[in-house]
């Protein structure tokens, strides 16, 4: 199994999330905000069923987006 993580950057450069597979075989997402010193952290680890409905319902999201 690869050993990676991938890292998203927000609109500004306070913000990050960060997506990889943890110990639990389940996908963890990792949400930073580092703003005025002060760094914050939320997470959430997602089974595979529950990814992938994540995945499909960001998709309609973004398919809703007008340019």
């Amino acid at each position: 199994m690869a050993n990676f993580s991938l890292v998203f950057h927000g609109v500004d450069d306070e913000q990050k999330s960060e997506c990889y597979l943890n110990s639990s075989n389940q996908i963890t997402l990792e949400v930073y905000y580092d703003k005025d010193s002060l760094y914050h952290s939320q997470s959430i680890s997602l089974d595979k069923s529950t990814a992938i409905k994540l995945a499909k319902t960001l998709r309609t999201e973004i398919n809703k987006i007008q340019e």
